[in-house]
């Protein structure tokens, strides 16, 4: 865990504002090269940026502090709430911002919205691979605590700590980075529009439903259920979301069988 990468005067740079930074650009670029496939441009796509990202870090913010007033804001200045570089943001919270970003881009550009979504939804899994990162390098995140040899020490001021924890903030990358791969092939296997962002949110649901089994961050108050953590029910929203969504799709592209 390192949570500042260097000073600048009184400025504090931290390790998780870069990452998330280079996520960012890492997304787009990544989606920017492959929107020709959907007829859509690389000018295009680094246009809708700015939506994105703005619309994505209010939503990820708004989850954040909702989930989190009682412990890291109720007795805090107001303006702690908009210190991001210091850590504290909810993925689906900055998805969900980042649809309604792109449903507006959209209708601006009048390109279809589930043939755009398809394109973004090829960065996302980078962008986040670089995001849980961030998470791992600013000690947030983190999972429950293990013996396993793989198992994560932060330094004992941590609020674990120092005892061994899961690395659910790795565990996540890498799975993001698999899912990547497996959303690129099948980007490219000719599907019809709005199919592979339901695979996405299929694929990340689950693989996000599993990972917070291991999570160890969520005070009890929190959880849905007793057991459920509020990223799980997101989950199977977005799950079940990908699957209506899936059924809803034509079988055939321009009047051919889809792949």
């Amino acid at each position: 865990m390192c949570k500042v990468a260097f000073q600048l005067g009184n400025l504090t740079i931290y390790w998780y504002g870069i990452f998330v930074a280079v996520g960012i650009l890492a997304g787009l670029w990544v989606a920017s090269r492959y929107a020709r496939l959907r007829g859509i441009t690389a000018e295009t796509i680094i246009d809708s940026g700015i939506w994105l990202v703005i619309s994505g870090l209010i939503g990820a913010r708004l989850f954040y502090v909702i989930l989190n007033w009682k412990t890291n804001f109720a007795n805090q200045p107001f303006y702690e709430v908009f210190m991001v570089q210091k850590g504290g943001l909810v993925y689906y919270g900055g998805l969900l911002g980042g649809i309604l970003g792109g449903i507006i881009f959209s209708k601006i550009k009048k390109i279809p919205i589930l043939r755009l979504l398809d394109v973004l939804a090829i960065g996302l899994p980078v962008g986040h691979f670089f995001g849980r990162i961030g998470c791992f390098m600013n000690g947030c995140c983190y999972g429950k605590e293990t013996t396993l040899p793989w198992a994560v020490h932060f330094p004992s001021p941590h609020e674990t700590f120092g005892k061994g924890v899961h690395p659910t903030e790795l565990y996540e990358a890498i799975l993001n980075l698999a899912l990547f791969f497996y959303l690129i092939r099948y980007y490219k296997k000719g599907k019809p529009d709005g199919s592979v962002a339901a695979c996405y949110l299929i694929s990340y649901g689950l693989l996000r439903f599993a990972v917070e089994f291991l999570r160890g961050d969520y005070p009890p108050y929190q959880l849905l259920f007793g057991f459920l953590t509020p990223a799980q029910g997101l989950s199977i929203i977005l799950i079940a979301i990908g699957i209506i969504l899936n059924l809803k799709l034509p079988n055939k592209v321009n009047g051919q069988d889809a792949k």
